[in-house]
């Protein structure tokens, strides 16, 4: 596969979940901004159980599509990213380009992250199932959850912040696997 397509199907998928997550704040304003972690890694909990569900039992009773979680993954995680930097507010009111600029400032860690691993690791998501996506994010939860119990403390392991740059990732990866599965079915 090639890279370029690689980085321009995430760089769709990334400005998919952008543009959904300012017109939600648009709709909301910035009142996830009162969420402290745990709130958040529960928020990104409910998404993923929810999308292991669907691909265990193959039907569903409520109309958001697995696409939808997984976007909310993405956009959850990035607001667990801007909140382990700034503090979850008492006043969650915050100026919109702000908040746009922090969401663009960790997608950008987050696809730096992805070529970097990408690179050493060869694309080899695409050779992946797409439950083995949903089930590293259920994965990368239960590690923070042990994290958080810790104080946020590791002694070898990764931080809270790479779990959840990670979840970015892998939910991403698994919106290019989505779109690319409906375009081979239109053929």
């Amino acid at each position: 596969m090639n890279l370029q397509k690689t980085e321009g199907q995430y760089d769709a998928e990334v400005n998919r979940c952008r543009d959904l997550f300012e017109k939600k704040m648009q709709d909301y304003g910035t009142a996830w901004r009162i969420l402290r972690l745990p709130s958040l890694i529960d928020q990104l909990y409910i998404k993923a159980s929810r999308i292991r569900t669907l691909e265990e039992s193959g039907t569903q009773k409520i109309g958001d599509s697995i696409q939808s979680e997984y976007i909310g993954i993405v956009n959850y995680a990035i607001m667990a990213l801007i909140q382990i930097e700034m503090r979850p507010a008492e006043e969650p009111r915050m100026q919109e380009d702000v908040v746009m600029a922090q969401y663009d400032k960790y997608a950008l860690v987050a696809r730096n992250l992805m070529l970097a691993k990408n690179h050493d690791y060869g694309e080899a998501w695409r050779m992946m199932q797409r439950s083995s996506l949903t089930d590293l994010i259920l994965m990368k939860l239960l590690r923070l959850k042990s994290i958080y119990a810790n104080d946020g403390q590791t002694i070898v392991s990764e931080g809270m912040d790479a779990n959840f740059l990670d979840m970015v990732n892998y939910s991403l990866f698994a919106l290019i696997k989505i779109e690319e599965t409906e375009k081979t079915e239109l053929v």
